[in-house]
């Protein structure tokens, strides 16, 4: 049993109800798919609850028990686990509400526990309120289903357009229902639920809360017993009832009472006209295909029994508590006996058809026509159904149709009756008592029935039978619109019945049928048919008649002439102006049964010129009636206030013609009805201001005033002429303003009133006038300028246009403003009693224009404030905003806003006034500084902050909102009006809240979202609504929105039913991810409670056929947040909902559900992952990341180009694009009705008549014009959704790739998905028609994949290592693939033309990124070279080389097309523009081994280009050397501009080429290296950058410099065979230069930028600064020849004085100075580079001299000496000896060098061995090789262990690769040195003659060599300035030259100290370093060779 008794917490009685009403009226109103089936199985499941209508589970002692038993044992809940622990209050109160309710225990408690839930629903009520309304609720939706179940039934009167299928299933159900006696259950509930018995019950357990809740739990009762009683005429509508069922309904009719004022109230409306409608035969007359079925279906002629019964019921049942609807039914039933009777079935009938006569009788005796008045029309819910209106109509039509006996009987008793009275009259005696009046009943019914049409139906049109053809085509009332065709019978009975009671009309009758006229006037073509018939009526008056005694003739002749003696007879009684008894009047006065008469005429004037407006304009330009000019004339005569009303109302129906409306105005001011001009003397005033003050306000009744401001409402919207009143005071509408804002609104509070609703109807009436007024004002300058008339000689100040006047009153704290905030408060305080009373429906009226007030002026007062701030005029406003935030009197509070804001609280009652609050409010948030405020104000009160709370949400909540195309006010569909103001009220809201979030906090958007406002924002914890108290706030309101329909297959159904509240929703739901306050909540929130994205994510993309735009924008802001998403949860290392979001948008296998929780589960995990790459069976799908890129549709249609015959195009295109703005979304669009003023205004301003000819053409083409610039306006949104959704699209993607953990998607996978999106979105923007707006973001996104796909496949390879990559293809992505995407990149980067160069720019870095795949990563130089040459060639192509080759030739193809666009934009254009198509020359010369585009480059003249723009960047280089240096831009370019040109530069061709273009040349030219820069100064001066990022200028001058140089070392490498040109080139630029290049060589500083520097100057200068340079092929004169060798000699001098530095003790200092300098992390780094560049200096400076002894002689007898003959090691070499260099610094050299050597082959062999074991490596050396790569403090910690080994192999290899160049290097400065020392000491040994001969070394040699040395010296000093004299000790200037003076002991020492220093370990490390190094290379036992000759040569000379 216990299962049994699980208690359901959505509450049987409520939840499952609740669904089954969703279901029918999903399928039934909304149609929608799929709905069927849903709505059989929902019937099947609840027969239950409509068989047994109300009816609530029994109690049952066992469920007590087991509901008191749970607050110890508990009790189970369906869907929890366990027992729950109930409190006991709750249990009580479960008790309580059974005994209440009468129903189970169990069923009590589930409604509680339902109210708990929904408890946050119903902000103020505890949960058994709550409770009460879901149990009532409930009971609704079981009526309002089984109502709309019957309503779709297949019957005679209504189809609702529903497929076969749902209606058979319909009809089949509720067949069943009725035949288990359906109608007796409804007529028995109807009975026993009243709203008074409930109220009674619930009052006594207290069972009510406050007023809303009481009206909430009536509304839903009277919505019960209302829907049931709609059943029943549902049923009868479509299918009659049966025997009993009528019988039964018969006798509860007979027991029904009217309401006080006689009239039946809507329920029982319902079931008298579903009785009407079960005895209702006239359907027959139609004759539709289904007649034959509904013959046989129609019980009244099948079952004789039905009709004995009905009949004997009818004829001889008793009395009925309402007599009338006895009679009504009596009658409805003797018409339907009376048309059986002739059919041919009613034969059978026979018996009973005869009664029809007398039951019709017995009908008139009951008052059948005063009841149908009084009881039926009177009934509020009468107008509200269309077939009531129509039942109604064919009883009358019949009755007239049917019956014409009786009709005529009834005429001929009126006459009777007419002849009495006025017999009696004569004779003054009383007319009898006992007189009928069936005939004046029936037309007062007839002119009451047609004279409201609240369908439109224009039913009256049968009583009208055309004798003209109107111009209509569909032809009158119910002939079907055939032209030309008799008019069927009952037409004609009815119009003969019109005319013939017209005819000798007794003066009883002639108000009746004066009323009856005025109901059948009532439509556009009924009033053109009456307005005929009063016109043809007419016959020329021979004698002055009485009106209304003797026998009156309905015409408009006889109308107008009795207005006419009116008008003569009373304005001879006119007082003069000065009596004082005007208010009495006069003997020959209007009687009051002639007062009706003329308000009787009146009013059917005012009907038929309303509608008709050929009768408006034929009457008032009648020659001899001139209605206007009388009736204004009646108007100054003294006449009852009531009649003058009435006239000024048919004034204001004249008025509706603009052509009329602008002489009325005149006529008005002329007969100053209100007094407008003051006469002189005068001692008080006149017109309707006397009236009003005087008569009305004694009287107590204001029908004039009311009238009055209903007439000027009318001109107004007419016509509002400028000059009124010109000549007679100054001209305008003011006065007339003045008198309605003084005397009518200021004063309308204080007044008395006999009836209370007219107070808020004058109030309507004259605030009306002010909206209109408001609303058609536009501030224009002139409103500001003091303008002067002239007035009878004199100068007064002319009236501002009302409006102005109206809004100067606003912006003041006036009178009017609080009168205004006085009547909101007062609107809002009788809106929360929730009670009726008169004049309710006037107050919410004037309370909505009041509102509209407000809102036109904060909406018109920014340009109203900014004219008059122009104008300078004196005048003082305010902002509105800020006097809404003054106290108001009554409170004592600043609580206007407030009470604005009320109203939303009552959006349900009055949707208007809640969309205007909210399009006020959201005006008023604009302004930051009012925000804080309205937060205080909203939140010091707890109980007006949650009602204000409750209003906001109830207006999101609201159902019945709909998104539908504006329509204009007037729509005839109501519901659709309310529900498209639903809608933009919530469109409000959420745009308030958007403006809101954009500012600071605390702002009303946080407080509306339920975030904190008091403590920070970051601080809140979101719940869902009810959890820890908090309330149900607009977030919970928009999430909900969102969430409906989000579980099902079809995805949010929000999306597509309201697409901008969607877009607008996603867009709240953005702003607080994105704002760094919200973020954190809102996404934990988001997250954990409601799986928000991952739900709305698996919908995408969502698809609008009918509107892209929204879509689109919905999709953007999606995926924007959860980009957001994407990079917290991947900050936060909460890897599974990374994991899941990614799965979602990435995978590309079909997707089953996830499970329930939403958790994957581990399995899962891999299976996604892996999932990838398992090509099984299963089919692909498309990722959803790319079937959202399909859903943005690249192209876009152009509007095509106006065709204008009238209008100058360009100037149309000038006006529009002044009409321009930008949008609240920044979009720029046209004003649409700015332009519409305009070119009216244009058009307007034409004269003359062919100007009045051509209007209509010309209005025409304003159309098209405005139609045309609607579109464009479209496309430019559409554009920018495009624009919006294309980037939204590309930040997820490049979230995805950058900010997600790379794990999650393995790097072969992330290959494949790039792979997808690159090919995909190039497809799409290489489509024909794609826009071009669109490719920059496109661009963009390429270039981010590009660089992702390049990154994973270079670390894929690195992962595997050098040898794993190369057999099994390139990477994950196969090469074809790759050559696709580079071919799409290139016809990219081709189509975008000339223009584009930012986006060209995007592309080409892509390219960059994209050749990079094929570059081969640096490999380990391992020394070890085993294969020899040829087996180098023969070896296969590397999988590198392969897709290099293949990529060129693929480049190739493209032609010269490709190479002119990338050169185009090399040479100008944006900056980095050119930077990057100078990198992509760069990248594609290096792999061009065929020179193809070095040739384009060289042909086409840009390379000469390039080489010419060196002189224009000499100039911006040079502004970048001042210490604050403006821009960096110079720099890069110049520095790209130079690896290009070193690139060229690389091969001989282009070397030759650039020489040839003169590039050293204009290198020469640059003045740029001249600016080297001071350093001391700057060390004291250089304000560095802190960041670092911009460069000393030092740093900056050395980046200008070095490229240079590189540039011609490359130059001179290149040029070997043509080498003296270039090295001449080049000697010239070091010569011009020279002071810097000294200066530079000199310098003491020794950074690592100047070693660099230094490294590259002297392999410079040992190409170049050489004897040989000189001996070029031309001529110089012998002067100039002196100036080179000197320079040439210097720069001798200054290399090895450099060579001094850096051998001995300093270099160690040096080395130890940059340890002080730079970080620990970055040492070891610095450190080897300037060990490199150290021994790269000393190779140089060793290759110089070595080409210096070589060139000087190649025989070692004529050698240069550099070195002088000492081999002791200098002392300290630090100091530059003033001697020339020794040969001992030579050794030194040499020896270090040597010890170097195996220092670092022994560091390279051991990080060769950590190479290859990188795996095995401990973690703390794994860090530190890191520690280089990874910027940032905790940067290594942060890596993963894969990235680290990555790292640590890239380091490695550096290191490895840095050892190898250093042992070169060693190994080269070892062999020049032997060489070097070998030259001198064959020299001095061998061929040198000491100074002192005294015993020679060589006796043999010694005469002629002396001789030589000497000579050999001179030539030394001719040749070149030699560097003695620089180094001469003797500063004097005695030129002792050193060398010369080599003494016998200086050999001696020389040699002993050579035998000593050159020992035999030395020795043994030479040749090792020979075995270990230079073996492997060519230069084999060189080392060796020079060796053995060192040590001959000391031991020869030994010896």
């Amino acid at each position: 049993m216990a299962t049994q008794m699980a208690v359901n917490s959505g509450a049987s009685l409520w939840g499952p109800l609740k669904e089954l009403w969703e279901a029918v009226e999903g399928a039934i109103w909304r149609r929608q798919p799929e709905s069927v089936h849903l709505l059989d199985l929902q019937l099947k499941k609840h027969k239950p609850y409509f068989l047994n209508l109300f009816k609530n589970p029994p109690k049952s002692a066992e469920q007590r028990e087991k509901v008191r038993k749970a607050s110890t044992e508990g009790i189970a809940i369906q869907g929890q686990q366990g027992a729950r622990l109930l409190p006991e209050q709750l249990i009580s109160e479960a008790f309580i509400l059974s005994d209440l309710f009468d129903l189970g225990e169990l069923a009590a408690l589930e409604l509680l526990l339902a109210g708990e839930h929904q408890q946050p629903h119903f902000p103020g009520l505890t949960r058994g309120l709550v409770a009460v309304l879901l149990y009532w609720d409930g009971k609704r939706c079981v009526a309002n289903s089984l109502r709309s179940l019957i309503q779709s039934r297949h019957g005679k009167t209504f189809t609702l357009d529903l497929s076969p299928e749902l209606v058979n299933l319909t009809t089949r159900f509720t067949d069943e229902l009725m035949a288990q006696g359906l109608t007796k259950q409804i007529l028995n509930l109807i009975s026993d639920v009243s709203v008074t018995r409930e109220f009674e019950r619930l009052q006594k357990e207290r069972g009510l809360g406050n007023e809303k809740h009481r009206k909430e739990v009536s509304d839903l009762i009277k919505e019960c017993r209302q829907s049931l009683a709609e059943c029943l005429f549902a049923w009868a509508c479509q299918s009659p009832l049966g025997k009993d069922d009528t019988l039964a309904l018969i006798g509860h009719l007979e027991m029904v009472t009217a309401e006080a004022d006689g009239s039946l109230d809507s329920v029982n409306l319902a079931l008298v006209m579903a009785l009407l409608y079960s005895l209702d035969v006239s359907f027959l007359e139609q004759g539709t295909e289904d007649r034959e079925d509904l013959l046989q279906a129609l019980p009244l002629l099948t079952e004789k029994q039905y009709v004995a019964a009905v009949h004997s019921r009818l004829v001889e049942g008793q009395g009925w508590k309402l007599p009338g609807l006895q009679a009504a039914v009596q009658l409805a039933w003797a018409l339907s006996l009376r048309a059986l009777s002739q059919l041919p079935q009613g034969a059978a009938l026979v018996e009973f058809t005869e009664a029809d006569e007398a039951l019709a009788d017995q009908a008139l005796l009951g008052g059948v026509f005063l009841f149908l008045t009084e009881g039926v029309l009177g009934s509020d819910g009468f107008s509200q159904e269309e077939f009531y209106t129509r039942r109604l109509h064919s009883l009358i039509t019949d009755f007239l149709a049917l019956m014409p006996m009786k009709v005529k009987q009834l005429r001929n008793r009126a006459d009777e009756d007419a002849r009495l009275i006025h017999m009696a009259l004569q004779m003054g005696s009383e007319p009898p008592s006992s007189l009928r009046k069936d005939l004046d009943h029936l037309m007062i019914l007839i002119g009451e029935f047609y004279s409201k049409d609240p369908f439109e139906l224009e039913l009256a049109l049968e009583f009208w039978c055309p004798s003209e053809s109107l111009q209509h085509t569909s032809l009158t009332g119910s002939f079907l619109g055939v032209p030309l065709q008799r008019p069927p019978h009952k037409q004609v009975v009815l119009s003969k019945f019109v005319r013939q009671m017209g005819d000798l009309l007794p003066a009883t009758l002639y108000i009746p049928y004066l009323r009856m006229l005025k109901g059948l006037a009532n439509g556009p073509q009924c009033s053109h048919y009456c307005f005929s018939l009063l016109k043809t009526n007419g016959a020329p008056h021979g004698e002055n008649r009485q009106a209304g005694v003797s026998g009156s003739l309905v015409s408009w002749e006889h109308f107008f002439h009795s207005l006419m003696l009116y008008h003569e007879n009373l304005r001879r009684d006119v007082p003069s102006a000065d009596s004082t008894q005007y208010r009495h009047l006069p003997i020959r006065g209007i009687t009051q049964r002639e007062l009706e008469g003329l308000t009787a005429f009146l009013q059917l004037l005012t009907t038929i010129i309303t509608w008709s407006e050929n009768a408006r304009l034929a009457l008032c330009e009648h020659p001899q009636w001139t209605p206007v000019v009388v009736m204004l004339g009646l108007l100054q005569c003294s006449v009852q206030p009531v009649l003058k009303a009435q006239v000024l109302h048919v004034l204001a129906a004249f008025g509706k013609s603009p052509e009329i409306a602008a002489s009325l105005w005149q006529s008005l001011e002329y007969t100053q009805i209100l007094q407008t001009v003051k006469i002189p003397g005068q001692r008080q005033a006149a017109g309707i201001e006397v009236e009003l003050n005087e008569i009305e306000s004694s009287c107590e009744e204001y029908p004039l005033t009311r009238a009055f401001c209903h007439l000027i409402s009318t001109l107004v919207e007419s016509a509002l002429p400028v000059n009124l009143g010109a000549g007679l005071r100054a001209p305008g509408f003011q006065p007339y303003l003045d008198f309605l804002r003084d005397s009518v609104f200021l004063a309308f509070p204080t007044r008395a009133y006999r009836r209370s609703a007219e107070k808020w109807e004058v109030a309507e009436a004259v605030l009306e006038v002010f909206h209109k007024l408001l609303r058609e004002y536009e501030p224009q300058p002139s409103d500001f300028l003091p303008e002067m008339v002239e007035l009878q000689g004199e100068q007064v100040p002319a009236h501002k246009p009302p409006g102005h006047s109206l809004m100067f009153h606003l912006l003041n704290d006036s009178p009017t403003l609080s009168l205004c905030l006085n009547l909101l408060e007062e609107g809002a305080r009788q809106l929360d009693t929730y009670a009726q009373f008169p004049g309710k429906k006037q107050l919410e009226s004037a309370v909505l224009h009041c509102l509209c007030l407000l809102e036109l002026a904060l909406q018109k007062e920014v340009t109203f404030m900014d004219l008059l701030r122009e104008s300078q005029t004196s005048l003082l406003v305010s902002p509105l905003e800020q006097l809404l935030q003054g106290v108001s009197a009554q409170s004592r509070k600043a609580d206007h806003i407030t009470n604005i804001a009320r109203y939303l609280y009552h959006s349900s009652s009055n949707p208007d006034a809640a969309f205007q609050s909210a399009k006020i409010l959201r005006r008023i948030t604009r302004y930051p500084n009012i925000q804080a405020r309205l937060v205080g104000d909203f939140t010091h009160d707890q109980a007006v902050s949650e009602r204000l709370m409750a209003g906001f949400v109830e207006c999101l909540d609201s159902e019945e909102a709909q998104e539908g195309v504006t329509t204009n006010d007037s729509d005839s569909d109501s519901e659709k009006r309310v529900a498209r103001i639903r809608h933009e009220t919530k469109i409000h809201i959420l745009n308030l809240l958007i403006t809101s979030l954009e500012l600071t906090g605390p702002n009303l958007g946080l407080y509306l979202l339920g975030y904190e406002v008091k403590k920070p924002v970051s601080s809140t914890n979101l719940q869902d609504p009810g959890v820890l108290g908090c309330p149900r706030s607009c977030l919970h309101a928009i999430l909900s929105l969102l969430q409906r329909g989000s579980d099902s297959r079809s995805g949010p159904g929000l999306i597509k039913q309201a697409p901008q509240l969607a877009e607008l929703c996603y867009q709240v739901i953005y702003q607080l991810c994105a704002c760094p306050d919200t973020s954190g909540p809102t996404m934990r929130y988001l997250r954990t409670s409601q799986d928000f994205l991952f739900s709305h994510l698996q919908h995408l993309p969502f698809v609008l056929s009918e509107n892209e735009i929204a879509a689109l924008s919905q999709m953007s802001w999606l995926m924007k947040t959860t980009a957001i998403e994407l990079r917290v949860t991947s900050l936060n290392r909460q890897r599974s909902h990374t994991q899941r979001l990614l799965n979602l948008l990435l995978d590309d296998q079909p997707h089953t559900l996830h499970t329930a929780d939403g958790e994957t589960g581990m399995e899962e995990e891999n299976r996604s992952v892996s999932g990838f790459l398992q090509f099984g069976t299963v089919s692909k799908v498309r990722r959803r990341l790319l079937s959202v890129l399909d859903a943005i549709d690249f192209s876009q249609e152009a509007p095509e180009l106006l065709q204008l015959d009238f209008f100058e195009r360009t100037q149309i295109e000038q006006v529009i694009t002044n009409c321009e703005h930008v949008n609240e979304q920044g979009h720029t669009v046209c004003n649409v009705k700015l332009l519409h003023r305009v070119l009216v205004a244009e058009i307007n301003a034409l004269q003359g008549m062919a100007a009045i000819g051509q209007r209509p053409l010309l209005m025409e083409e304003v159309n098209s014009v405005l139609q045309q610039v609607v579109e464009r306006n479209r496309v430019r949104r559409s554009l920018s959704a495009k624009r919006h959704a294309l980037q939204s699209w590309r930040s997820l993607v490049e979230t995805i790739l950058t900010a997600c953990p790379s794990e999650l998607i393995p790097a072969d996978q992330r290959q494949l998905i790039i792979r997808d999106l690159l090919l995909d979105l190039h497809d799409k923007v290489l489509s024909e028609d794609a826009a071009g707006e669109l490719m920059p973001i496109v661009a963009g996104a390429v270039f981010t994949l590009t660089a992702h796909l390049s990154q994973s496949v270079l670390s894929e390879q690195q992962g595997v290592g050098p040898e794993g990559g190369s057999g099994s293809g390139f990477a994950s992505i196969a090469n074809s693939a790759l050559h696709l995407i580079l071919r799409k990149l290139l016809d990219f980067i081709l189509c975008t033309g000339g223009g584009f160069q930012r986006l060209r720019a995007h592309l080409y870095g892509a390219l960059l990124y994209y050749l990079q795949i094929a570059q081969k990563p640096e490999e380990p130089e391992t020394l070890q070279t085993g294969t020899s040459m040829w087996e180098r060639l023969t070896a296969p192509e590397d999988c590198f080389s392969k897709l290099q080759r293949e990529n060129l030739s693929i480049i190739e193809s493209y032609g010269t097309a490709l190479m002119e666009v990338v050169c185009r934009d090399a040479c100008d254009g944006h900056e980095i523009g050119r930077m990057l198509a100078l990198a992509v020359l760069d990248r594609v010369l290096s792999i061009d081994r065929q020179c193809q585009w070095l040739v384009y480059l060289c042909n086409s003249g840009y390379l000469r280009v390039l080489v010419e723009s060196l002189k224009q960047d000499d100039v911006s280089l040079q502004t970048l050397l001042t210490p604050q240096p403006p821009l960096l831009k110079p720099l890069y370019i110049y520095e790209s501009k130079m690896a290009l040109l070193t690139r060229v530069a690389k091969t001989a061709q282009g070397a030759m080429e650039l020489l040839r273009c003169g590039l050293v040349a204009q290198l020469v030219e640059c003045q740029v290296f001249h600016m080297l820069p001071q350093n001391d100064a700057l060390r004291v001066f250089g304000q560095r950058d802190p960041s670092g990022f911009i460069p000393s200028p030092l740093e900056r001058y050395r980046q200008i410099l070095l490229p240079t140089l590189r540039l011609m070392q490359v130059i001179l490498t290149s040029t070997t065979a043509q080498h003296q040109q270039g090295a001449a080139q080049v000697l010239q630029w070091l010569i011009v230069h020279s002071d810097v290049i000294q200066s530079i060589l000199h310098g003491q500083d020794m950074s690592m930028g100047s070693l660099q520097e230094l490294s590259l100057l002297t392999a410079i200068i040992s190409k170049t600064a050489l004897p040989g340079a000189l001996e070029m092929g031309q001529e110089i004169n012998s002067a100039a020849l002196m100036e080179l060798q000197g320079h040439i000699g210097r720069f001798q001098r200054q290399s090895l004085s450099l060579l001094v530095r850096l051998v001995g003790t300093d270099r160690a200092r040096y080395l130890k100075q940059i340890e002080d300098t730079v970080s620990p992390s970055n040492l070891a780094e610095k450190r080897e580079e300037m060990e490199v560049a150290m021994q790269q200096i000393c190779a140089n400076i060793m290759e110089y001299c070595q080409t210096l002894l070589l060139q000087s002689s190649s025989e070692a007898q004529f050698s240069l000496c550099l070195f002088s003959p000492s081999a002791s090691e200098p002392a300290d070499v630090s100091i530059p000896s003033a001697r020339v260099p020794s040969l001992g610094l030579v050794l030194l050299l040499l020896k270090n060098s040597a010890s170097d050597f195996f220092r670092y082959h022994d560091s390279h062999r051991q990080s060769l061995n950590k190479l290859e074991r990188v795996e095995q490596l401990p973690p703390e050396e794994l860090k530190e090789l890191c520690q280089g790569l990874v910027s940032g403090s905790g940067g290594v910690e942060k890596i993963s262990s894969v990235q680290r080994n990555v790292l640590a192999k890239r380091r490695l290899v550096q290191l490895v690769n840095n050892r190898a160049k250093l042992l070169a290097l060693c190994s080269y400065i070892i062999e020049t040195c032997l060489f070097v020392i070998w030259r001198h000491l064959e020299f001095y040994l061998l061929y040198c003659t000491p100074t002192d001969p005294k015993d020679s070394l060589l006796p043999g040699y010694r005469g002629q060599l002396s001789l030589k040395l000497q000579d050999y010296f001179q030539m030394l000093l001719n040749d070149m300035v030699s560097y003695q004299i620089a180094l001469c000790a003797d500063p004097a200037g005695s030129r002792g030259l050193s060398v010369s003076r080599v003494s016998q002991q200086d050999l001696e020492q020389l040699q002993s100290d050579m035998s000593s220093s050159f020992s035999e370990p030395l020795q043994r490390k030479l040749l090792e370093v020979e075995g270990l190094y230079s073996k492997s290379r060519s230069r084999h036992t060189f080392i060796q060779a020079l060796t053995r000759r060192i040590r001959g040569l000391v031991h020869h000379a030994k010896s």
